[in-house]
């Protein structure tokens, strides 16, 4: 049956119209793809004049209606979906229905309010994340649309969770696509006055939700973090990139010897020393500054050795220009880290590049084992946790891959 055509004037909720060229796939779009490219979109006068993170009616070639959108001309997304229904209207009960339905499956997945709540275009919220942290949110509006309505969202937000406090982390590359600025403020309530302890597999994390990367912790990694802790009884572990300590401080909290952290940021060790602390082990802890490529090589001139061996850099491939170099990056750590690991010791590999898949990824990985002269058996792979859910049509919410090997 042929849906009936969309005017702007007549749309009952005022929305203007923008319509795909001929050679757009739109099927992509009705089976689930959440974004239009700009080069996908008519862009006439009237489209161009829509201001950045407005909402409109999308339509096809065919002028069939295909949903809500929000568009932002600045951005080479010109489009993300939003609702199949073009009447629907984006205010806080909009918001209110999307966020109960993302809090319902984290508290079926975690029993502590320590979790990531909203997991962009795969909760149905498109480039808006959002990391729980107790009574604190911190919310990453990084599409136009989203800052347009932050006050909905931190409304709904508030309404359904009951945090007393939510921060605007306006950190990262994403929002200067979207023409966005960087400042980060709180939006309601008071920041807490110091790190946030947070319980995760056995350890406690302290969280810099105002100061620190990102929203101030990494839960991504809380699966792998347990993998890797399951190896560490007994052993010697060093961390790379470590950030607050991430696979270290759960890697002693299941009982190994000793846990070398290394990291750039002299804030990000002193918050992982905070959590050592904070969890017991910080006689077997310890620390060291520098850049991972230096530090490696300075430690196989000294003849470390490691049972456990983890490598979690940041993203060496962001965006399709990078990846061959960030696949460079990722063979030259593994070549670096592979003469550390102890005969029959493990070595564990991590990406959060999108634009490097799973395949490329492992492939640098065991080159550069290769390269170092090792022989290694692929025992693990990992992904991102149950709350950051994967959008099947969207290959960027897959982002996150880790690999382990015995040497």
């Amino acid at each position: 049956m042929t849906a009936p055509l969309s005017h702007t004037r007549s749309d009952p909720a005022g929305y203007p119209v923008v319509r795909l060229r001929p050679k757009a796939n739109a099927r992509a779009v009705r089976h689930g793809f959440p974004w239009v490219y700009a080069n996908e979109l008519v862009t006439d006068r009237r489209t161009k004049a829509i201001a950045p993170g407005a909402v409109a009616v999308l339509e096809d070639d065919a002028r069939r209606t295909m949903g809500l959108v929000a568009v932002n001309n600045g951005s080479k997304i010109i489009c993300r979906m939003l609702d199949a229904d073009p009447g629907a209207v984006i205010d806080a009960a909009w918001f209110t229905v999307r966020l109960r339905k993302a809090l319902a499956l984290r508290t079926r997945l975690y029993s502590d309010p320590f979790y990531r709540l909203v997991h962009a275009e795969a909760d149905g919220l498109p480039g808006i994340v959002i990391d729980r942290f107790g009574d604190t949110c911190v919310v990453q509006p990084n599409a136009a649309w989203a800052e347009a309505h932050i006050d909905a969202l931190v409304d709904a937000l508030t309404g359904v969770t009951g945090c007393t406090c939510v921060i605007k982390n306006a950190s990262g590359r994403t929002r200067s696509l979207e023409g966005l600025d960087d400042i980060t403020v709180v939006l309601r309530g008071a920041a807490p006055d110091g790190p946030v302890p947070v319980p995760m597999n056995g350890a406690t994390y302290m969280a810099d939700l105002t100061g620190g990367q990102k929203t101030g912790l990494y839960y991504d990694q809380r699966p792998n973090h347990a993998f890797a802790a399951g190896l560490a009884k007994g052993a010697r572990v060093l961390d790379v990139f470590s950030h607050v300590g991430g696979f270290s401080l759960s890697a002693l909290a299941a009982g190994a010897v000793s846990a070398l952290a290394t990291d750039g940021a002299a804030p990000a060790l002193d918050l992982a020393q905070a959590g050592a602390e904070a969890t017991g082990v910080a006689d077997r802890f310890a620390t060291r500054q520098g850049d991972a490529f230096d530090v490696l090589t300075a430690l196989g001139e000294e003849g470390a050795q490691f049972d456990l061996v983890i490598c979690d850099p940041p993203a060496f491939a962001p965006a399709r220009p990078a990846l061959d170099a960030g696949l460079r990056a990722y063979e030259r750590i593994a070549r670096l880290a592979a003469p550390l690991v102890a005969e029959n010791g493990i070595l564990g590999l991590c990406s959060c590049s999108h634009a490097a898949d799973l395949q490329a990824f492992r492939a640098a990985s065991a080159r550069g084992i290769g390269r170092a002269g090792r022989r290694g058996s692929l025992i693990y792979t990992g992904f991102a946790g149950p709350d950051h859910p994967q959008l099947p049509q969207l290959a960027e919410s897959g982002y996150l891959k880790s690999v382990f090997f015995a040497l």
